[in-house]
């Protein structure tokens, strides 16, 4: 029997979040042994060399910026270095789950941003919820605890730098394509690995560790995929909520991997990031489709 198209969305949304944390998990196993840099250089320059391969024969091909989107698609590039370099740092001291429950604020974030920069209305309920999203992330990462400390910040530097690189995103226009954006990032996140390799050091690996880097590259490129593919089916109002999937993939994959789970108040924490968060969603896509009605 075929699927509906949100069902086949809701398909693709978790798909794309369970290999986006089968990367990260990979990643962070990686690197307890192998040099952080070395690892972002050798992930990157698989995931380009797949990305160029797909772009070539799959995805229509590969194509320079212009105009107002070259330095658009620069300004993306970078902010995804700003994310990798806070994400992975934090990720290799952090417990998956407690990074990924950090993570999950980004909707909220992306609003409010919107809100303050971009001078998009948001009503009492959605800034309600951000606020109330907040403190939960306050309880994730215990300000003032034992557990909080600057890989806790690189956390949350890491949200910055992804909110920044999505709003991005949203004013590159439809001439340039997701891959190109994609191979853009691929490009400067790779170079960072190798320019960092001269000041952190270079060391042979095990083929256990080349495996790991191998499931990381793949894993975050059938991620972008799927991701895109996520865009083109169904309604993304019903898809959205979906991507909280990444946490119980987080859960799961943290206690396989390193036997870790979060304690309570982290887990209340969670809860309340990710219902604050799908109830925002939904007074957007409420907005959205209330204004649809009254444009017909």
């Amino acid at each position: 029997m075929a699927l509906s198209d949100n069902l086949r969305g809701a398909l693709y949304m978790n798909v794309s979040m369970a290999a986006f944390t089968i990367n990260d998990t990979f990643m962070k196993k990686v690197t307890q042994t192998v040099p952080l840099y070395q690892s972002i250089a050798l992930r990157g320059l698989i995931a380009l060399v797949a990305l160029m391969i797909l772009a070539r024969f799959f995805l229509g091909g590969f194509s320079i910026p212009k105009g107002k989107d070259r330095p658009l698609v620069l300004w993306r590039a970078g902010f995804e270095v700003i994310s990798t370099v806070a994400f992975l740092s934090a990720l290799m001291f952090l417990p998956l789950a407690n990074l990924s429950a950090i993570l999950q604020f980004l909707p909220l974030a992306i609003t409010l941003t919107s809100a303050l920069l971009l001078g998009t209305k948001i009503g009492w309920r959605r800034m309600s919820a951000i606020m109330v999203g907040f403190l939960g992330v306050m309880l994730i990462i215990k300000p003032g605890a034992e557990g909080f400390d600057q890989y806790s910040l690189m956390g949350l530097a890491a949200v910055v730098a992804i909110v920044g690189r999505d709003l991005v995103t949203r004013h590159i226009s439809d001439q340039v394509s997701s891959v190109t954006v994609a191979i853009f990032a691929a490009v400067s996140v790779m170079t960072l690995g190798f320019v960092g390799v001269i000041f952190q050091g270079w060391q042979s690996i095990t083929l256990y560790e080349g495996f790991y880097i191998l499931g990381a590259a793949t894993a975050l490129v059938a991620g972008y995929l799927f991701a895109v593919m996520v865009m083109r089916a169904g309604d993304i109002g019903f898809i959205a909520p979906f991507r909280y999937m990444s946490l119980l993939w987080a859960i799961m994959l943290g206690w396989l991997f390193f036997d870790t789970l979060p304690d309570a108040v982290t887990v209340l924490g969670a809860a309340i990031v990710v219902s604050m968060g799908t109830f925002a969603l939904f007074r957007e896509r409420y907005f959205a489709l209330k204004g649809a009605r009254g444009a017909a």
